[in-house]
């Protein structure tokens, strides 16, 4: 279990996240301008759009993550999801950007219906893929150099789409930007599919844990053989797992939805709403972990372990606040070149120039966690990137040079960001195991990728509810001047702000590489003495 990967196992796995981030890093990069832009959606309307989506992914990746762990089949756990799943990301990525003749209304619905349709396709493709890291090889090491390889995948898929997708509008559109909007998808749906599948079935699963793989119902007493050793109880059904988990949900999602009211409202009572919410959850999830374990369901027990999780949770906020981070950035760039600088088809370069650099980033983590260790490269990472980042405020609106030495140089250290946190994510759900006896990956991972995308939701959000709150309209030239001001901010000291935040949090991250060395090596040879059994 221990096991050294290949570099082909390591390049499949890669493939994934190009296929994925033709999506998540590329196409929904440009979705906030095409929805203002082009299908006539206003920022305020997109904005809401974005965070009650976001809403619905607090559902389904978790949801997703328990059906994965509980999934048995001769290929793995995880691989069959991605493959079932890719041709439908195909399709919604390019229904999302097919703009039919409705009324404002229909296009709203519309635009609901497919982005929705989008993100549960991205669920049930991509929490699998993140939790396939999990279960590859239980070498922490290999695991950060494999996210490396991951996130290489990753910024090369972006690249194509950030990069190459202003220019493919513009020659398949022949200035119809709908029209090339359309066919453009098309192409990257297709490669989609051929990475996915390369991902698939050039990757294998080998950590399988029979205490893992078996829901247990702690309620009821194992019942023992003849000597008197125990064995597992009888699994219970998914569809009672699932009603549980509903119990448990309220928990995530009557938090989220208050900080979402006061995100988009900002006002005194949803800040009340917000405040008191927070104190009653956190009431009800000290009362839930104080509860005799023998009380609880594997589903249950599953979240109670999660919320125990110091290193897991913390991990959760990094989720978010680098997502922020990276979000803001990236979601206001289209706006920023084609209105502040006067050059739209300067955004397609910057993108590529970014993503190139990011692919050193990714692959230079490995190396570079080796010589500091990964929390403090965490740190120095966040802080880097963030006052490169600030210095673009200061920057004279013409210098395009100068922007493209310091969004670049910020991006170097934002590409080590994601690598990291993927990575330990692993590494905190070897700490559960350790601590508890029981492993759910695909959980841990799902809850992961849930926070990322609740942050780019948020962080999509919060640019069109600035470039809103300065009037912006897409659709009438006369709105862009006054707006200038909040790209500019957008661009520099906003997004600044979450990396500093982040780069304190980061702090408190109890696992430094001595103590996970200590975890690793406890896990291996209490596996040892374990019998393994086929996923």
């Amino acid at each position: 279990m221990n096991h050294k990967l290949t570099l082909k196992e390591k390049v499949g796995y890669g493939m994934g996240d190009a296929a994925a981030n033709l999506v998540w890093r590329g196409a929904l990069a440009y979705l906030a301008v095409f929805y203002t832009d082009t299908f006539g959606i206003t920022a305020a309307a997109a904005a809401m759009l974005f965070l009650v989506v976001r809403l619905s992914d607090g559902v389904t990746d978790i949801i997703m993550g328990m059906i994965a762990d509980r999934t048995q089949t001769k290929m793995g756990k995880f691989r069959p999801w991605i493959l079932g799943s890719t041709p439908f990301l195909g399709l919604f990525m390019v229904l999302c950007f097919t703009t039919p003749d409705l009324s404002y209304s229909g296009k709203l619905i519309y635009a609901y219906l497919t982005y929705i349709g989008l993100t549960l396709a991205y669920t049930v493709n991509n929490v699998p893929y993140s939790a396939l890291m999990g279960v590859m090889t239980s070498d922490d090491r290999e695991r950060t150099n494999l996210s490396g390889f991951r996130f290489a995948g990753a910024f090369f898929g972006g690249l194509l789409v950030m990069g190459c997708l202003p220019m493919l509008v513009d020659y398949l559109g022949q200035g119809n930007n709908a029209v090339g909007y359309q066919y453009t998808m098309w192409l990257f749906a297709t490669l989609l599919v051929i990475l996915m599948c390369v991902t698939v079935f050039t990757t294998k699963e080998r950590v399988t844990l029979q205490q893992v793989s078996e829901p247990r119902d702690t309620k009821q007493d194992s019942p023992k053989t003849e000597t008197g050793t125990q064995v597992a109880p009888a699994p219970r059904s998914l569809t009672s797992e699932l009603i549980d988990l509903g119990k448990q949900l309220p928990l995530i999602l009557v938090p989220l939805s208050a900080i979402t009211a006061f995100f988009y409202y900002r006002d005194v009572l949803t800040g009340a709403i917000f405040i008191t919410v927070i104190a009653l959850t956190t009431m009800a999830i000290k009362r839930l972990t104080r509860r005799p374990e023998a009380e609880n369901t594997r589903s249950q027990q599953d979240i109670i372990d999660l919320l125990s999780n110091k290193p897991w949770l913390i991990l959760l906020g990094m989720g978010f606040l680098t997502m922020m981070f990276n979000g803001i950035k990236y979601g206001v760039i289209a706006y920023y070149f084609k209105y502040y600088m006067g050059n739209e088809l300067l955004t397609g370069y910057f993108f590529i120039s970014l993503l190139v650099v990011s692919i050193f980033g990714a692959l230079a983590t490995s190396k570079l966690a080796a010589m500091f260790g990964r929390k403090k490269l965490f740190i120095i990472a966040l802080i880097a990137s963030s006052v490169l980042t600030s210095g673009i405020y200061f920057v004279p609106q013409k210098s395009v040079s100068a922007i493209f030495i310091l969004g670049c140089s910020a991006e170097f250290f934002a590409a080590i960001l994601p690598t990291l946190f993927f990575s330990m994510l692993g590494d905190s759900a070897d700490y559960s195991e350790y601590k508890t006896g029981r492993r759910a990956t695909g959980l841990v991972y799902s809850a992961g990728s849930f926070v990322q995308k609740t942050g780019g939701g948020f962080a999509g959000a919060l640019v069109l509810l600035v470039l809103g709150s300065y009037g912006y309209n897409g659709l009438d030239i006369y709105t862009i001047n006054q707006t200038l001001p909040g790209m500019k901010s957008l661009m520099s000291w906003i997004p600044a702000l979450f990396g500093f935040a982040g780069a304190a949090l980061i702090c408190l991250y109890p696992l430094n590489d001595e103590k996970q060395k200590e975890v690793t090596q406890a896990l291996l040879s209490r596996r040892s003495e374990q019998r393994p059994i086929t996923a």
